[in-house]
């Protein structure tokens, strides 16, 4: 039995289509139906997820890779169809939700982590080795509104490999990080996979598609245009990207 599955499932959203420049025009107007436009993101879409299964998900920007994993863990309701998971989600998705800038990285760790379903004892427990994966040792003990931004992501990604239960769901994870982060996060991301979890990841390197996923779904559109190995859905999105050939025809 699959542990998740998505039946025809659809997500849209409401575009205003005049733009409220100035105060005097909100206040005008706060009364008045705004016109709109419907965007479909995310369009009849149907899959299944199995045990074990790493499954990638690839497509040109504003394709609703994004949307679809918001759906899948449970952040955005569909508006039509309908979405089954069986097993525990651990999402990374947008990187610094949940944060407190205010606190040091240890505090930020124990918040998240209990967020993630961790325990305070599992939190305790996994404080040093998350702080080494990010190499944030030197800097426990620092806010986080004085971190940069890579070195958050990293946080980030070390305390969600530490706190995944049975799916760990990831938005780009192998984009962050110098070469030796992205190392240990591949390494981490293996050793999962042997112990027998399940992740489904978006990504636009095909290279990592391609090693990383059994499986593949190409987005366009909204649509799943391609459900097939990782290795040819790599190839698909590569020719999706290839400009069209413009050159004369021989006459």
């Amino acid at each position: 039995m699959a542990i998740i599955e998505a039946h025809g499932i659809s997500k849209r959203f409401r575009i205003p289509s005049v733009r409220r420049d100035t105060f005097r025009e909100h206040v005008l107007d706060f009364f008045r139906p705004r016109p709109s436009d419907i965007l479909t993101v995310v369009d009849s879409v149907s899959f299944e997820v199995h045990h074990g299964e790493t499954i990638g998900i690839m497509g040109r920007n504003g394709c609703g890779k994004s949307t679809l994993l918001k759906i899948v863990s449970g952040i955005y309701q569909p508006d039509e169809g309908r979405m089954v998971a069986r097993a525990a989600i651990t999402p990374i998705l947008e990187l610094g939700v949940g944060w407190n800038p205010e606190l040091d990285a240890i505090d930020n760790i124990c918040l998240l982590g209990s967020v993630m379903g961790m325990s305070l004892r599992e939190i305790r427990a996994a404080v040093d080795e998350i702080l080494a994966f990010a190499e944030l040792e030197r800097f426990a003990n620092l806010k986080l509104q004085h971190y940069s931004s890579g070195m958050a992501s990293r946080l980030a990604y070390a305390v969600a490999f530490k706190a995944v239960r049975e799916v760990l769901v990831l938005d780009e994870i192998f984009a962050v990080g110098d070469a030796g982060f992205k190392a240990r996060c591949e390494g981490r991301y293996r050793s999962l996979s042997a112990a027998g979890h399940t992740v489904i990841l978006v990504s636009h390197d095909p290279r990592i598609v391609g090693a990383f996923c059994s499986r593949a779904l190409l987005l366009e559109g909204g649509r799943v245009i391609l459900d097939s190995t990782g290795a040819e859905v790599a190839a698909a999105y590569l020719q999706l990207l290839r400009p069209p050939d413009r050159s004369p025809g021989i006459n």
